[in-house]
């Protein structure tokens, strides 16, 4: 049988399974003691004062935007290369929504892309926006947050692809502590950094949302009552959702959580074989996802950029004969404006030059932990193999 290598999968070991096992055995499958010991190791690991568990990264951004009382007609700025749960949370809850540029290499929103799109578009009072660190690399963190205090508008760090990541190396600060953010989201989907089969959560420092969250994702019911006596008693105080994580899901999640650090350091040397096969190859930018050295990526990706203007092959037909040889790549994203629900958003003042250039070159290559050094090696050299043999001629 022909082996296929995915952009991304989980990495499962028996204690793992042992703790789902045990879980399954236990008296609660639901609202019971995992979900806040996974809640309470997540907070102690990121540095945050709470971490509040939700059901996937999409529900976590959906809570998060209900916190902040995000609602119809309030602006909020997200980046145009992102996975469309954003687009489609702040949609939910009526927002107007502002697409920015990002860098053409990294995908990533900039300040100066976040000020254009505030100038270009006349914004005069900005309810929100959203930083997404695509790819792993959380930069421009302390920048940003200078923005958000400008503007006196809150900052929601959608963090799913940099669980793990340092803002800096030298002080220890993890993304999702929330020193430069009101609130940060993430997923654990089985392509992040760990996985809990799906799964969210919420980190933040602020009380008030840590309370309003744990109603919001409870159906809105806020508990009222004494053990003793009446302990059926219940009052909605917020039209909330179910959005509870299980103890299944949070005994697996909570478990992988201790492997976080070994996984990253597993990304991390099968980004350098790559940064190392590509090195000589001038029509392939190697992955930047450490802009400053300071900066630690979680490595959810590994994205390189291809001129396709110098091959004789389109980025379509490239995609498709890695597959042939077994290599399922993916692009991270279709730029939110080209998706038809959302074209409209392409009139709001931007080109979006950055998110055409990085969309035409960018492809994410198979990383994650079981990836082998010589099957990395062999990934690349078909990648090297096949722009070489397109090239056009000088």
């Amino acid at each position: 049988m022909k082996r296929y290598y995915n952009y991304g999968r989980q990495k499962i070991y028996k204690d793992d399974i042992d703790a789902v096992i045990k879980t399954l055995k236990s008296n609660f499958l639901t609202a019971g003691p995992k979900v806040k010991q996974f809640e309470n190791k997540f907070a102690k690991y990121v540095g945050s004062k709470y971490a509040i568990s939700c059901s996937n990264g999409t529900a976590a951004l959906h809570l998060a935007f209900k916190a902040i009382d995000l609602k119809k007609n309030d602006i909020i700025i997200l980046p145009s290369i992102n996975f469309i749960a954003a687009a489609n949370m702040a949609s939910q809850v009526g927002a107007k929504i502002f697409l920015a540029d990002v860098n053409p290499i990294t995908g990533q929103m900039t300040p100066q892309n976040l000020l254009n799109c505030i100038k270009k578009n006349n914004i005069k009072k900005l309810k929100v926006f959203c930083t997404m660190y695509n790819g792993g690399s959380p930069q421009n963190a302390e920048n940003f947050f200078k923005i958000k205090k400008k503007y006196n508008c809150y900052l929601i760090e959608d963090a799913c692809h940099a669980l793990g990541a340092k803002y800096s190396i030298k002080k220890n600060l993890k993304v999702g502590c929330c020193k430069y953010s009101d609130i940060s989201t993430f997923s654990f989907h089985p392509v992040k950094s760990i996985t809990s089969g799906e799964g969210g959560m919420i980190t933040t420092n602020k009380l008030k949302y840590k309370k309003l969250l744990e109603i919001l994702k409870n159906h809105g019911i806020k508990k009222n009552y004494k053990k003793k006596t009446n302990n059926w008693a219940y009052k909605i105080s917020e039209i909330g959702f179910n959005y509870r994580l299980s103890e299944i899901h949070s005994a697996l999640g909570s478990s992988q959580l201790n492997k976080l650090n070994s996984f990253i350091s597993s990304r991390k040397k099968i980004s350098d074989i790559y940064n190392k096969i590509f090195q000589k190859n001038e029509l392939i930018i190697k992955s930047t996802q450490v802009a400053d050295q300071d900066v630690q990526s979680a490595w959810h990706l590994y994205v390189i950029n291809i001129d396709f203007s110098k091959i004789l092959i389109t980025k379509k037909n490239f995609i498709q004969k890695l597959y042939y040889k077994g290599i399922i790549v993916q692009v991270h994203y279709i730029p939110t404006f080209l998706q038809p629900k959302f074209k409209k958003l392409k009139g709001f003042g931007e080109k979006f030059n950055g998110a055409i250039n990085y969309y035409k070159s960018a492809i994410s290559l198979p990383i994650y932990v079981d990836l082998k050094k010589n099957e990395v090696k062999n990934i690349g050299k078909i990648i090297n193999n096949i722009i070489y043999n397109n090239a056009k001629k000088k």
